[in-house]
């Protein structure tokens, strides 16, 4: 079947990938344009580029300009403050430890571009994440992958956008390696092509999220309060809870003679637990906000992802009310963290995910 009268809309962030995936879409055939999200974000004080930001547009331009298509920058300063930064700071100040990024695919990417786009007559979004879209031999439905490189796959953050949206969207790397991406690059000629990667949170400058948060909320939620072992002892004073996460080891500040982690922030009596390692480990979570990307039954086997870049761990699911889950481990599992994500797998396949809300 001819792309010839298929319009595509590529997400053009000004990095590499992106840019070759708008080479790749207009030598398949397709009716290509592309867009740029820009979400006005400037801190003079950051040495950082941002992917969003005045120099990733510059570049997404140029792509544009070399590939012949056109190319629009649509605001969302007000949508990135609203669903992303707001949520950010306020999980920070509650003492759980956000992931910005599945909510940018969730609410933004994949939700209003996405809508966007799609009332602007595209047929396709397509993005340069390192991910997979299948559609099912036996029916008319479609599945999310992993990404052949698995050191590349971005899966673990793409789980909580619409699965109503698949059958509309093209990840063409996919089956790519990054240095093949490279290479695409390189013989399109695109001004891209030796563009480091982006490896922070985009809206955060490198004076680091503690005083990003400060600079939106002030002094005040920095609250000191009481370090408690496992005995229950007071062993110290923290400096606010948000700058804590579960794991944690360095700079708490406090010399006990051993080694000591964050195991537990209770922010209603703003106390930080620390203890020994063996404290890191539960049996299982709790996570809500579950997103299905294929049916799911209400017991089974699955293998879970607690955090980017973890290895899967084997567990049991359990289906709970109000789009909550229980995932009971078959082993112990370290630094179970409220506020990230948890994310499904069966083999290949992405079954879905949803945010830790306490570990059991």
């Amino acid at each position: 079947m001819s792309n010839k009268n298929k319009k595509v809309c590529v997400a053009m962030s000004g990095g590499v990938d992106s840019s070759v995936v708008a080479a790749l879409m207009k030598d398949q055939g397709y009716d290509v344009f592309g867009v740029t999200m820009c979400f006005s974000i400037v801190h003079p004080e950051s040495k950082k580029p941002s992917c969003c930001g005045v120099e990733g547009i510059a570049d997404a331009k140029r792509v544009a300009q070399i590939l012949d298509i056109p190319h629009y920058v649509l605001d969302f300063a007000g949508d990135i403050q609203e669903y992303i930064i707001d949520n950010f700071v306020s999980e920070y100040i509650n003492g759980r430890t956000p992931n910005p990024c599945v909510r940018c695919n969730q609410f933004l990417k994949f939700g209003t571009l996405y809508e966007k786009v799609r009332s602007l007559g595209a047929d396709y979004l397509a993005t340069g994440h390192y991910a997979r879209i299948e559609s099912c031999p036996e029916g008319h439905t479609y599945l999310m992958k992993k990404a052949v490189d698995i050191k590349k796959d971005q899966s673990y953050f793409l789980y909580s956008i619409p699965k109503e949206t698949l059958p509309h969207l093209l990840f063409p790397l996919g089956g790519m390696t990054k240095d093949e991406v490279r290479g695409l690059a390189e013989k399109y000629q695109l001004n891209t092509a030796n563009k480091p990667e982006s490896q922070d949170i985009c809206f955060v400058p490198d004076t680091g999220y503690k005083k990003f948060i400060k600079d939106r909320v002030g002094e005040g939620v920095f609250i000191p309060g009481d370090f408690i072992d496992h005995e229950g002892k007071v062993v110290g004073q923290h400096q606010g809870i948000m700058n804590y996460t579960i794991g944690q080891r360095d700079k708490l500040g406090i010399a006990l003679g051993v080694p000591v982690y964050v195991y537990k922030i209770d922010k209603e009596n703003n106390i930080v637990y620390v203890g020994p390692r063996e404290y890191l480990f539960s049996q299982g979570l709790i996570a809500k906000d579950f997103n299905a990307l294929k049916i799911i039954k209400e017991k089974m086997e699955v293998r879970a992802r607690i955090r980017y870049n973890a290895p899967e761990i084997k567990g049991n699911l359990v289906c709970l009310e109000n789009k909550e889950i229980q995932i009971n481990f078959t082993e112990p599992q370290m630094s179970v963290t409220p506020g990230q994500s948890v994310v499904l797998y069966d083999g290949d396949v992405v079954l879905g995910g949803g945010i830790i809300k306490e570990r059991i």
